[in-house]
């Protein structure tokens, strides 16, 4: 029995009251809380980009990567479960050479547009200004979320081609992450201190879709092809730098960059630079000593065989 059911009426209607009260302050905290949150995006949307392709909402962009997932972790298995894998090879060579093109024009326009030059790497303000400069780099981050998007067809090729060790749980939610992420910068941050990313992302781009055009020319050119390990090496230096460069930020209290978005890139570089590095230790370190234990026991039945 409650120990209200003791006392009068009034003093449970007291408690009651009380209670009411409580539950009404903690609603009006996180009505206040959501309204500061939705105030804050509203703010710092960029109208440069409001009328850009798929930037306007997320609706968009949530549908094309529902149906991404759908097809990669269901739709596309079932549908290769009695077939033979697809070679897709000129599709492969037309579809790399693609990505070297346009990782290229994305560097050289993130150089042009800020960091080649008058960029700030301690802290660099988002600036919504309309010259000719500030829009250059805006164009960037949108044609930047637009590969994103066209990566997604990395993991279609791996279906179809049944690629199946490929397809972790890394590969996908770096694949679906970060055409979010590029969204989140059309839409409010097209500039500034975030952009590093997208910049050192196309320089290691270039260098990954110039080893899968080569790796889809066929047997002969890829026995040369000895260096994709340093590939996930340039991945975990890019994201340690990025770590850097946004946690820094908090530590700035004049740098006009939202220091909330900087956390969020912070908490991203830093969780897939551990899951980076998890997939290289697994991959190449743990085959390296399993090379090596074949190789000293191939040694060793050698030279019983020659006793």
């Amino acid at each position: 029995m409650s120990i209200w059911a003791t006392f009068p009426e009034e003093y449970n209607l007291f408690s009651y009251s009380l209670q009411v009260g409580k539950m009404s302050v903690k609603l009006n905290e996180t009505q206040n809380i959501v309204d500061k949150m939705v105030n804050f995006f509203v703010e710092h949307e960029d109208l440069r980009t409001k009328s850009w392709f798929l930037s306007n909402a997320p609706g968009p962009l949530f549908m094309i990567l529902g149906a991404y997932l759908y097809f990669c972790l269901y739709a596309g298995p079932r549908y290769m479960r009695d077939r033979k894998p697809f070679e897709l090879k000129n599709t492969l060579l037309i579809y790399n050479a693609v990505q070297v093109l346009l990782s290229w024009v994305l560097f050289y326009e993130g150089y042009k547009g800020g960091w080649g030059g008058h960029y700030n790497f301690k802290c660099q303000p988002v600036t919504y200004a309309t010259d000719p400069i500030s829009m250059r780099m805006a164009r960037a981050v949108w044609l930047y979320y637009i590969a994103k998007i066209t990566e997604l067809l990395d993991t279609v090729f791996f279906v179809l081609r049944k690629k199946d060790r490929q397809i972790s749980f890394l590969h996908l939610y770096h694949h679906t992450l970060m055409p979010v992420c590029a969204f989140i910068g059309v839409k409010y941050f097209a500039g500034g201190h975030g952009t590093l990313l997208g910049f050192i992302n196309s320089f290691i781009h270039i260098i990954m879709y110039a080893y899968y055009l080569l790796s889809a020319m066929g047997p002969k050119v890829q026995k040369y092809l000895w260096w994709k390990k340093y590939i996930t090496i340039l991945q975990i230096v890019q994201f340690l730098i990025i770590f850097v460069h946004t946690l820094q930020i908090q530590f700035q209290p004049n740098c006009n960059f939202p220091k909330s978005i900087a956390a969020l890139l912070t908490f991203n570089a830093g969780l897939f630079t551990y899951m980076f590095s998890s997939f290289y230790v697994h991959n190449y370190k743990r085959e390296a000593k399993q090379a090596a234990q074949a190789k000293l026991a191939a040694q060793a039945k050698l030279a019983v065989k020659q006793e």
